[in-house]
């Protein structure tokens, strides 16, 4: 089907909602107070630390016959990109004869809210828990709560209250049936408009006036054409960063390309050598994906943000932001992950130790784009350690993370590559560290020489997060927690 012009479609509770004539920049949460009077949903603090404006965004699964569910953060979603998609507040749950889903009904009986301000988005988080997980493990509760801040009750009623949800396993998963047949109905078309002589036309979700757009294309062909067209257009793919530029900033990008729906781009190969992950694969997919080869790079990504964060970020969005304090950049980097960068139609690949050239700057050419991450896998004898220090061990900025990767060579540490961010305007290599770990058994290692090696590495800088003297006593001491824990390895 044709796209409505200058209409943003979606599934609300089995009818279609069409948004006419909004901003590009209008919030999920926005529209969903101000137009459609769903109030559930709270504003808490327009960042997507709070949690209180969780719901949830659904897509066909891949047979066509259901519907899978992520949890985001409405404050920081832009309504345009729900075109084509459902939505479920936490006023759908309600039943036909006015019954209370499950979870809700063991939050009143566990008096799991109080003030009861933050209680619909720990619901929604809760809900989308059991869609997933009808039986879930107490870790399984607490992660998906961790996005979620609650200031009265204290968690234990909360994770009670889930446990006594799920006990009977009835009635959890939701009805949505009725959405199946209109999400098909709304679907974005799966390939792009030609022109007479062949060349891509980028149909815009919303257009202004004055020739702003937000469009949505299907294709990474149909990316690479707008880019070169629009080189200073903003790419959007969970927007976790700009929906802060949004809501703190009053940012409104004149042209924003929303990646979500580029099937090549939401794909992760499989090789015996590595896997290809495209630009928008979520943090959630990457840590799944990960976990059994580089635990604690999983682990950091799961302390990068709540399931809300973690089901909409990339890979590949926080590579770009550029971030001095970006967390997934130091494990990448002590893997020697490599970039795939598109112009148009030519590509190229660079190691990311390549990418950066200062703060904030890389060497991406005006059009150009990060289409994939590749993530090299685990050789036989190989060690990869990291970890990420912050005031709050989980939903927190960091002071620094620092990742290594080694070998061992008759217990002596060999092909040593270590990487941080904090230290530097950019996540980078630490080659003078890396010299005085290269051949030398755990026991050669001096707490001094590594001192003289950061000293000599970067510039003594103190920052709102920690002082230059506490971040460089961390970066000296990860290392030789990372070459003591695994002395045995080689034995």
């Amino acid at each position: 089907m044709f796209p409505v012009t200058n209409t943003v479609r979606f599934v609300l509770d089995g009818q279609i909602v069409e948004a006419k004539g909004v901003r590009r920049t209008t919030t999920v949460l926005d529209y969903l107070r101000e137009q459609l009077q769903r109030t559930g949903t709270k504003e808490g603090c327009a960042e997507g630390d709070c949690g209180a404006c969780v719901v949830m965004v659904g897509e066909l699964n891949a047979s066509g016959q259901g519907v899978d569910y992520r949890p985001i953060n409405s404050c920081i979603h832009l309504l345009p990109s729900l075109d084509g998609k459902s939505i479920k507040t936490v006023e759908s749950l309600k039943r036909a004869d006015g019954s209370l889903h499950p979870v809700q009904q063991a939050m009143v009986d566990c008096h799991g809210s109080q003030c009861g301000f933050c209680t619909p988005g720990i619901v929604m988080s809760l809900v989308n828990l059991v869609q997933i997980k009808p039986q879930p493990q107490r870790l399984d509760i607490t992660d998906a709560l961790s996005g979620n801040l609650c200031r009265c009750t204290g968690y234990k009623p909360i994770i009670d209250a889930t446990r006594q949800a799920c006990q009977k396993g009835l009635g959890l998963k939701l009805d949505d049936q009725a959405d199946v047949p209109l999400l098909k109905e709304i679907r974005r078309a799966s390939v792009p408009t030609l022109s007479l002589e062949g060349e891509i036309i980028s149909q815009p979700v919303l257009r202004t006036r004055k020739g702003n757009e937000f469009v949505a294309p299907s294709t990474v062909a149909e990316v690479a054409a707008y880019l070169v067209q629009h080189p200073q257009a903003t790419l959007l793919a969970g927007s976790t960063e700009i929906g802060l530029q949004v809501n703190k900033q009053y940012t409104r990008p004149e042209h924003i390309v929303y990646l979500g729906n580029v099937t090549e781009l939401r794909q992760v190969q499989d090789s015996p050598q590595a896997w290809r992950v495209g630009a928008a694969v979520s943090l959630e997919v990457t840590m799944s994906l990960i976990k059994d080869a580089y635990p604690d790079f999983a682990e950091v990504l799961r302390r990068f943000g709540s399931p809300p964060i973690r089901s909409t970020a990339t890979l590949a969005g926080n590579i770009a932001n550029g971030s001095p304090i970006g967390d997934s950049m130091p494990c990448l980097l002590a893997l020697s992950a490599r970039l795939q960068l598109r112009r148009g139609h030519k590509t190229r690949n660079i190691l990311l130790e390549q990418f950066y050239t200062g703060q904030k700057r890389n060497v991406l050419q005006p059009g150009e784009f990060i289409e994939a991450v590749e993530i090299p896998k685990p050789r036989p004898g190989q060690v990869f350690k990291a970890h990420k220090i912050s005031k709050r061990f989980e939903q927190d900025i960091s002071a620094t993370c620092a990742a290594i990767r080694f070998e061992w060579d008759q217990g002596r540490l060999k092909n040593v590559q270590l990487a941080y961010n904090g230290l530097a305007p950019s996540p980078c290599r630490a080659p003078r560290l890396e010299a005085v770990l290269e051949g030398q058994t755990p026991q050669a290692v001096t707490p001094t020489a590594l001192d003289a090696a950061i000293a000599a590495s970067f510039t003594a800088r103190d920052g709102l997060r920690a002082t230059w003297a506490y971040r460089a006593l961390v970066a000296r001491n990860l290392v030789l927690q990372f070459i003591e824990d695994n002395q045995t390895v080689e034995a």
